[in-house]
């Protein structure tokens, strides 16, 4: 067996990122490593032998329990070293399973099959069992913190922003419930697309040219061996598996890593010096800046969106995987095989993004800071929505024109309103009806200005916790 200084890999995956998860990537190479990869093919192997006993040999149980164990009995190097006879991975693999299993079934290993039989089904097996089994938990696990946050934060003010600039005031769970909406809907697509991932066994072009010969139903075959695997038959095969249910597998996948970025970015954001509202933990003994000791970089959220940039843009070659001429060419050979890549930086990030939320430090007196010094300005909306429910028409216009002249004259909003005493006068009025309160006191207390951000994050907290905890039943 070949041992290899994890700092002579290439890929950072194998040694910078590796490092960084150990654990976590411990696990995903159950799934996504070469050896795992081999260990699948020959589960599909057995569950094609298994088929065949059954409709050949009258389904012999002892010989089909032989079969449970010899995933774990052919070795990679075994694998390999045939490959270098016969320049062939899935032929060496089947001269090495011939030493594996009893006599008198050699002769039906891979009978029936050509190769993408066997890795198409493969591939198919193991991307769904990695999700159910590591990267959906890893996502329910952001779900988790995320809703936790928002829960807590769901009255915690906040000003809005948008383009850069304040607009009005929210509250920080609710920033964060946008997150647990989006984020959720994919996770759900996800788990939905991963479980109509397809196998197939319909030989060299996918008409069932050869099991045709050996059974009289061929497709009633191909579903017997699929079964073994949990899988169902591609409603249509050339030589491959229809790649559209792993690609929408994928798109789904990309679509959640965009909105991990997004979360990502907006953590960075509000943790700017200006800014100041959220701040990631720091460990004793961490250095943020090897010149400036006082540098305090927000730089988990910033990994995160790098990752996403170095993995999404892979999404386009797998789209080109679609195209094949005819019943197959092999031209995806090299770009399929980076879709473990691709999951496992993705993985990445959701657990980085984990670390992120779980030990978040939100500042609300930060928060209070910089709604305070929005000032009375973040109600202008307010101001024109108050004037123009008493009938005023132009009552964008006019409070337009008085938020000119604050700029102009460095006023309070509710001093240069006061210059305008009918439209003063009618907003006074319609807080009275309205609220029961007077323009003084709205005017100077932003916070309360935040429609139903509470409400609404309370009731989409409720609903995702729900949803979440029918998700991880399923995947338990």
């Amino acid at each position: 067996m070949i041992s290899r200084d994890i700092f002579q890999n290439i890929s950072p995956l194998d040694h910078r990122y590796f490092l960084a998860n150990r654990d976590l990537f411990e696990k995903l190479s159950e799934y996504l490593s070469e050896a795992a990869a081999i260990g699948y093919t020959i589960r599909v192997e057995a569950a094609l032998l298994k088929a065949h006993i059954d409709f050949h040999l009258n389904g012999n149980g002892s010989l089909k329990a032989q079969l449970d164990s010899i995933a774990t009995s052919v070795t990679p190097e075994e694998v390999y070293r045939e490959e270098e006879k016969t320049q062939h991975n899935i032929r060496a693999l089947v001269n090495v399973m011939k030493q594996h299993v009893p006599e008198e079934i050699r002769h039906f290993v891979h009978l029936g099959a050509t190769s993408v039989d066997i890795l198409d089904t493969a591939n198919a097996l193991r991307v769904k069992e990695v999700f159910l089994n590591i990267i959906l938990p890893t996502l329910g696990d952001t779900m988790t913190h995320l809703l936790a946050i928002a829960a807590k934060e769901a009255g915690t003010p906040q000003v809005g922003r948008t383009h850069g600039q304040h607009a009005v005031p929210i509250t920080f769970g609710f920033a964060l419930s946008e997150y647990i909406s989006r984020l959720g809907k994919s996770i759900l697509q996800i788990y939905e697309k991963v479980q109509d991932v397809r196998g197939k066994c319909a030989g060299a072009v996918g008409a069932y040219n050869s099991t045709s010969m050996l059974v009289d139903d061929p497709e009633a075959f191909e579903s017997r061996f699929l079964s073994y695997l949990g899988l169902k038959a591609s409603e249509h095969s050339t030589q491959m598996v229809e790649p559209e249910y792993i690609l929408r597998v994928l798109l789904e996948v990309n679509i959640a890593f965009g909105i991990l970025a997004n979360l990502a970015d907006d953590l960075r954001n509000l943790q700017r010096s200006e800014i100041g509202e959220l701040r990631e933990s720091f460990k004793k003994g961490q250095v943020g800046s090897s010149t400036m000791p006082q540098k305090r970089n927000p730089w988990n959220s910033e990994h995160i969106k790098s990752l996403w940039k170095a993995f999404s843009p892979r999404i386009q070659s797998f789209f080109m995987d679609q195209i094949s001429e005819h019943q197959r060419d092999l031209t995806n050979s090299a770009s399929s095989r980076f879709i473990t890549d691709y999951l496992a930086g993705f993985t990445a990030a959701a657990a980085r993004t984990n670390k992120v939320l779980s030990s978040l430090y939100v500042d609300r007196e930060g928060m209070k800071k910089n709604l305070d010094a929005a000032g009375d300005m973040v109600l202008a909306e307010a101001a024109y929505i108050l004037l123009a429910s008493m009938g005023e028409s132009d009552a964008h216009e006019i409070i337009r024109t008085i938020t000119l002249s604050c700029d102009a004259g460095k006023k309070t909003l509710v001093d240069a309103m006061k210059e305008h005493p009918e439209a003063w006068e009618k907003i006074g009025k319609r807080l009275s009806d309205l609220m029961d309160t007077d323009p003084e006191h709205f005017f100077s207390t932003p916070e309360e200005y935040r429609g139903i951000a509470r409400e609404k994050t309370l009731a989409l907290c409720d609903t995702w916790t729900q949803k979440m905890k029918k998700l991880k039943k399923e995947l338990s």
